[in-house]
């Protein structure tokens, strides 16, 4: 199980709380988040403008200092998202609600349109600023920053990750 990277009393207020679907079995590995090298999420959160460099996985805890938080759905580690049952992905979303309620950060990012639909009963949702709210947090649902997802090439990535950088400034 990966250690969730939340803001502490001496860090700014969280600004996003990102949170991918679960580990890979590298990121479990490693305790790292977002740890295969062919995972875009690091890339893509630096050229949205979220972080000042591209960070390492291993630099995951710098993230605290900018209001930046990563956790899990599910944290169950797997080769692929596919192989997590609809009951771990709605359970994941109740996690998440909650976390978020203790939290309270500007904005939730599920990282993963097809795992935030199963989580939060939500099968028409798409990509941006989604309608549900967790108390004060406003929520908005990302691209899968994995390798194997091809629909979404880096640039549009980036795009879109600028786009929650925006709207979270």
């Amino acid at each position: 199980m990966l250690p969730d990277i939340l803001p502490g009393p001496d860090d700014p207020p969280p600004r996003v709380l990102f949170c991918g679907i679960n580990p890979g079995l590298l990121s479990a590995a490693k305790g790292q988040h977002f740890a295969r090298p062919g995972n875009r999420f690091w890339p893509a959160l630096h050229q949205s403008g979220f972080t000042p460099t591209q960070l390492r996985p291993d630099q995951q805890f710098e993230l605290a200092a900018l209001g930046l938080g990563i956790t899990n759905l599910v944290p169950r580690a797997t080769a692929k998202a596919q192989e997590l049952s609809t009951e771990e992905l709605v359970a994941g979303g109740q996690r998440l609600t909650e976390l978020a309620e203790a939290l309270s950060p500007r904005w939730l990012a599920v990282v993963g349109i097809t795992a935030y639909r199963t989580a939060f009963a939500s099968p028409r949702a798409v990509v941006g600023a989604q309608t549900l709210r967790i108390g004060q947090t406003r929520v908005w649902a990302l691209p899968n920053p994995s390798g194997l997802n091809a629909h979404w090439q880096l640039p549009a990535m980036v795009e879109e990750f600028a786009r929650l950088r925006a709207a979270s400034d």
